[in-house]
């Protein structure tokens, strides 16, 4: 109901990282390059860190969208591992056959001969194999020095493996210890992620929308895009959050146009700070049903860690919200 009172055909500000959502601003556009060229150059570690929420898992769902057939693609979201079990993982998403246990003569090592030989017998069929590590802030140096030596799998010609970091900006400063510089120089190509400018706020706002079907009048004025770029401080993820709980409020009061009000009652309810006088416009039919969607707005919001103060204000705004239904 929302979205068709707004004319739009499916939810314009998702918190999933979907590829066709992704706004090419100037700085995504030059990650996704980055990624692009450190495929190509077969061989090395490509690094792209950014801030939270600043959409780098997106970036890099549409890189592999980007990937010619002939690319194998083993994606760890979940590094949090030793660099036994890493290896372990990254044979089982790369399908690599394994031995049986009984069979094992060297430990840790017959993973790695297991792979190696997996990625011989890809490059002898012409194929390029890359490695994608997510959240890469939370390895180990004794992880990542495994994975620099998984870039010593070589020919005569090039490296076999194309690794792919993926972290915060705490990577940056975990590659910059002296205990790694060894590889901290195979990094062939590094991108850094920001917030959007202020210009770029609106245009990714109306990115989003234009992508979620809208053909008529944007629902967002100029005054409440500026404040949702203040607000968000042009975090991508945050906007999206801001945003979709402006559509709900203005729904709700059954406005099709949203102002910088309607966006400021918005964040407040996103931080949990709705006064309790505000809260008389939850009372129609139509804004039960958008306090409802609310709820789920605001779940996606806390499981991401997401919110603008701690997890008492979360707990508040989903009692809000639900009490709003009662």
């Amino acid at each position: 109901m929302v979205l068709k009172f707004f004319g739009l055909q499916r939810e314009p500000f998702s918190i999933a990282p979907d590829p066709r959502c992704l706004y090419l601003s100037e700085r995504h556009r030059e990650a996704l390059a980055h990624l692009l060229y450190g495929v190509q150059a077969g061989g090395g570690f490509v690094l792209l860190s950014g801030e939270i929420g600043a959409g780098k898992t997106t970036v890099c769902r549409a890189l592999l969208q980007q990937l010619p057939q002939h690319c194998n693609v083993a994606y760890i979201y979940d590094p949090l591992q030793s660099a036994s079990e890493l290896l372990e993982s990254i044979c089982a998403e790369f399908r690599v056959a394994r031995e049986r246990p009984a069979a094992r003569t060297s430990g840790a090592r017959d993973p790695i001969a297991a792979l190696n030989g997996f990625l011989l017998r890809a490059h002898a069929q012409r194929q390029d194999n890359v490695l994608v590590i997510d959240e890469a802030q939370n390895l180990s140096a004794e992880v990542l020095e495994q994975l620099r030596l998984l870039t010593n799998l070589e020919t005569n010609e090039r490296k076999l493996l194309q690794i792919i970091l993926i972290g915060q900006p705490e990577l940056r400063e975990l590659l910059a210890r002296p205990e790694l510089e060894q590889l901290a120089q195979r990094v062939i190509a590094r991108c850094h992620l920001g917030a959007l400018s202020r210009d770029e706020t609106p245009q990714y706002v109306a990115h989003r929308l234009g992508v979620a079907g809208l053909r008529g009048a944007p629902p967002f004025d100029d005054a409440a895009l500026q404040r949702v770029h203040v607000l968000s401080r042009g975090v991508p993820r945050r906007i999206n959050l801001l945003c979709e709980r402006a559509l709900l409020g203005a729904y709700a009061l059954g406005r099709p146009q949203i102002d910088a009000a309607i966006v400021e009652r918005a964040a407040a309810e996103v931080r949990g700070e709705l006064p309790r006088a505000s809260r008389a416009w939850l009372r129609s039919p139509r804004a039960r049903i958008a306090a409802g969607l609310a709820l789920g707005v605001l779940a996606g919001a806390a499981l991401f860690g997401l919110g603008l103060l701690g997890a008492d204000a979360w707990r508040a705004a989903g009692s809000a919200a639900a009490a709003a239904l009662k």
